[in-house]
């Protein structure tokens, strides 16, 4: 007699393994049933909503939150997510709970480029974030250590004045791309105040090329923000569909040249040094942090060299986007630069440039700097934190631990409910006189975040956009090149870590201020 395909005792464990599994599938349905999720699209099997995301992330949420509300459910894959879109989601995840959204997801970009999630930006919530933190506040971005370097940003922003001078007298009708010129100014101010000197310079001891450095700054800012399908279906992660994995390996073996090079030169000098070591740049001082053996949690090489990185990309490519759309929205409202310009007359007068020093009695500017950020801000979407524990939305919704957390402060600085009908119109009049401010105080504007998890180099930041842009209109009379009319002027941008024109801005630009301050010699 042939026995039988399935024993008794195999059918009995088949069909207790079969409602083991039905069980805990009930068990998992029943506790997804315990929270009450915002709404949100349905999600498809697999990629959740990704479908719904376009190539401008902060553009689809946008009008999905339009129809979901400003609290919006979606499954990103294999991971939930809430999206915050108004100024009460705003407050809610970065002040009043901010100590339950503390948390960063482990996504490609922290993991492939920022040496595992070693930098500020994408360390996770614990010791060593809190550390890094603290360190930043009190020794690498403190109120005296910018002063110290006042001096910097100011030759800096004049030399870079004077290069655009000469690169319009050279060029055809005036006519200059200023992007890459903006760039070099921001790298130049962020070279000789974290590094030290200017690393990326034409010739001498240069580890890198000044075009290879821009390569990698702009490869950085567009990987880092993509949305790669590995960061939310993670099994498929090691397949690398999109290529973005192998790009960012790259640029991190290429950024990973340059940072050895500074740190070993760095470290050479301090042990040639010896005990009369002084630091003198942001790299030193956090070699010196480094050797500190009464910190709770050491900084290694990885993390000196991740700490470098932030350094040097919230100093380059941020600002000088910011800077490229405030003169974009400039050159289509003339009568804005009329404003700008007269009170630059008034203030600093016709015989010197604008140094840091001149910036508080300019309130016009300070005024075209917010507008800016509030229809431009650098990063449209904040960078994604993660929840910590169970959290209720006023006792309505429910945001279960381990929700990533995304706040669209792009659809925020446009909400017709905050800033009225003319939401999309560029008016700095709008912020003359008022006390909003862009400190991460006020969750109608938030170019920087706010909460424990701000941008730690907000004030630089914001010190280096202000500086450039009144010395550019106070160096140089603005207008569009002959055939461009300032209402077809594109608007287009791209997506990434920052959020840059599509297409380079082109202006035409005319020295209005005495020919000797343009001078190589010129004070």
């Amino acid at each position: 007699m042939e026995e039988p395909l399935l024993s008794w005792s195999s059918f009995v464990g088949v069909l207790l393994l079969l409602l083991a599994v039905l069980l805990l599938r009930r068990r998992r349905c029943s506790t997804r049933k315990q929270y009450n999720l915002p709404p949100g699209p349905r999600p498809w099997p697999v990629i959740g909503n990704l479908n719904l995301i376009g190539p401008l992330p902060h553009r689809s949420l946008h009008e999905l939150s339009a129809r979901y509300g400003p609290l919006m459910s979606l499954q990103l894959g294999s991971y939930p997510a809430v999206v915050g879109s108004s100024v009460a989601m705003a407050r809610f995840f970065l002040k009043t709970h901010d100590v339950a959204f503390l948390d960063r997801p482990r996504l490609s970009t922290g993991r492939h480029i920022f040496y595992g999630c070693s930098d500020i930006l994408w360390a996770p919530y614990g010791a060593y974030w809190r550390q890094a933190r603290k360190l930043c506040q009190t020794e690498l971005l403190s109120a005296r250590q910018l002063r110290s370097t006042e001096h910097v940003r100011d030759e800096e922003v004049h030399a870079a004045v004077r290069g655009l001078c000469a690169v319009a007298a050279s060029s055809a009708g005036g006519v200059v791309v200023l992007k890459d010129h903006l760039a070099m100014v921001s790298l130049g101010v962020i070279s000789r105040v974290a590094l030290g000197r200017k690393y990326v310079v034409e010739g001498g001891s240069s580890p890198v090329a000044p075009d290879e450095f821009r390569w990698m700054v702009d490869e950085l800012f567009l990987v880092g923000g993509l949305i790669g399908i590995g960061d939310f279906i993670p099994w498929m992660e090691w397949m690398d569909l999109q290529g973005y994995v192998k790009r960012m390996k790259k640029l991190r073996k290429m950024l990973d040249q340059l940072l050895d090079h500074v740190v070993d030169e760095h470290g050479e000098r301090r042990r040639r040094e010896g005990e009369g070591f002084v630091p003198r740049d942001m790299v030193d001082l956090l070699l010196q942090l480094a050797d500190d053996p009464s910190l709770e949690v050491p900084i290694e090489r990885d993390g000196v060299k991740a700490f470098t990185l932030d350094l040097i990309a919230a100093g380059t490519d941020t600002s000088a986007v910011t800077v490229e759309w405030a003169l974009s929205e400039l050159l289509r409202k003339p009568e804005a630069i009329a404003k700008a310009t007269e009170e630059l007359d008034s203030v600093v007068g016709r015989d010197r440039f604008v140094t840091e020093q001149d910036i508080p009695r300019l309130p016009y500017l300070e005024a075209i700097v917010k507008e800016t950020m509030r229809l431009h801000p650098a990063g449209p979407l904040l960078a994604p934190r993660l929840s910590r524990e169970d959290t209720s939305v006023g006792g309505h919704y429910d945001i279960p631990a381990g929700t990533r957390v995304l706040v669209n402060v792009w659809a925020i600085g446009r909400d017709p409910a905050v800033w009225g009908d003319a939401a999309e119109e560029f008016r700095p009049e709008r912020f003359v006189g008022s006390d909003v401010d862009v400190k991460g105080h006020d969750f109608e504007l938030l170019p920087f975040g706010a909460g424990r998890r701000m941008c730690p180099g907000y004030a630089l930041g914001l010190k280096m956009v202000q500086l450039t842009l009144a010395n550019l209109l106070h160096a140089f009379a603005w207008r569009l090149p002959d055939g461009v009319v300032a209402e077809e002027l594109s608007m287009e941008e791209k997506y990434g870590m920052s959020m840059p024109r599509m297409v380079p801005l082109e202006a035409v630009i005319e020295p209005r201020l005495p020919a000797h301050l343009y001078d190589d010699d010129g004070p």
